[in-house]
């Protein structure tokens, strides 16, 4: 199986990848301990300024052909190489007779020459988003495909969603496209050219060069009846695999629960803490003689807010969604394993339908030659005919 889920994305230079919001007074938590879109050095760099020579005095072991050299030698004074920088931004909330929605711009700089121009701005939507992420699984189903946040089913909001959830997503979407953008298979995927170049009329042409219904209510029912006919000889490292991953996805979900019910806990308990500063404090002013102490209780009271106010801000931007990310994570290598045995599966059912039709085959040709056979003996038995 190709992929592997990394402990956290290849960092790069260049312009900011285009999440908002910097460091928070507020963060209790490190940031830089938990977050996954931490710095860290590419493995795959080259140098341009390296030739041949200088390739073949580094190490009498390095390989030479150029290949080799592009993917495993990184020189540490050269700065990364990226050439792809995208941003999601500006999102905006658009209210139909059917539906309401948020778009948001995607903004992309590049120096690639695929591309027809070095700048492109276009607007897309969640399930626009959907759409390459299943395209991608649909064209490499053994790579782990970053993750997209979950699609929330808001009711009873029409005018517009809540400013939090918006900016979440936004982040969310534009972790996703950088971290495709720095993927060294999935970056040059065909699929992912058009999200970021087409415009919305380009895009849904491009949706509909797609496989028709009846193919992919086929594929669905393929699908469906080689996991219930399963694997039958899944090999020993991917078994071990998929035990890991299970055991992963279920604790990792175990500890993202915890998470949000002692989130949920704390919250509750700053916010009936925060009523009680104030009371104190008008107590204060009616009891004369205990006012100092009141007012020493009402003061107490404010900063134990402030100081649980600073640790909710800590886990709800460190801890909570890097937490939450590991589940998606879970589920997306769980998927791809699923993925890997349905081509196992496909491929001991077609080398089962071959072994039958090689046999159907021999066995047709044993006939045929027995024909044959009976045929010779027979002319051969019979008394050659009289001439006249």
């Amino acid at each position: 199986m190709e992929g592997e889920l990394p402990a956290a994305p290849r960092g790069s230079s260049g312009p900011p990848a285009g999440d908002a919001g910097g460091d928070s007074p507020c963060a209790l938590l490190p940031a830089e301990a938990l977050a996954l879109d931490g710095d860290e050095d590419d493995l795959e760099v080259f140098s341009k300024d390296a030739s041949l020579m200088d390739m073949n005095s580094l190490s009498p072991t390095m390989p030479t052909s150029p290949l080799s050299m592009i993917n495993q030698v990184k020189f540490e004074d050269e700065p990364d190489l990226k050439d792809l920088f995208i941003t999601v931004d500006d999102p905006e909330s658009h209210v139909t007779t059917i539906e309401t929605f948020i778009t948001y711009r995607v903004a992309t700089q590049t120096s690639r020459g695929e591309f027809d121009s070095s700048e492109f701005e276009v607007r897309r939507r969640y399930q626009d988003f959907l759409w390459l992420k299943g395209k991608l699984e649909e064209a490499h189903p053994t790579l782990i495909i970053p993750p997209l946040p979950e699609k929330f089913v808001v009711k009873g909001m029409v005018e517009r969603f809540n400013d939090d959830f918006i900016e979440t997503r936004r982040r969310a979407l534009n972790k996703f496209l950088n971290r495709i953008a720095d993927h060294p298979t999935l970056t040059f995927s065909e699929d992912f050219k058009v999200f970021l170049t087409a415009q919305a009329g380009e895009l849904s042409s491009h949706k509909k060069q797609g496989p028709g219904l009846l193919s992919k209510v086929g594929q669905t029912v393929r699908a469906v009846a080689l996991s219930m006919r399963g694997v039958r000889s899944r090999p020993e490292e991917f078994t071990e695999m998929n035990d890991f991953i299970e055991t992963f996805s279920q604790k990792i979900n175990l500890i993202d629960k915890i998470s949000q019910r002692i989130y949920k806990e704390e919250r509750e308990y700053f916010d009936e803490m925060k009523e009680y500063g104030p009371i104190h404090a008008l107590w204060s002013e009616s009891e004369e003689d205990l006012a100092d102490m009141l007012g020493g209780v009402a003061s107490c009271l404010d900063r134990c807010c402030q100081a649980t106010e600073r640790r909710l801000c800590g886990l709800s931007e460190a801890l909570l969604p890097v937490v939450h990310e590991y589940v998606l994570y879970s589920e997306m290598l769980m998927g791809v394993m699923r993925r890997r045995d349905h081509i196992q599966a496909e491929l001991e059912s077609k080398a089962e339908a071959l072994t039958y039709k090689k046999a159907d085959t021999d066995l047709c040709l044993a006939t045929w030659e027995s024909f044959l056979t009976a045929q010779s003996d027979l002319y051969a038995k019979e008394p050659p005919e009289d001439k006249p």
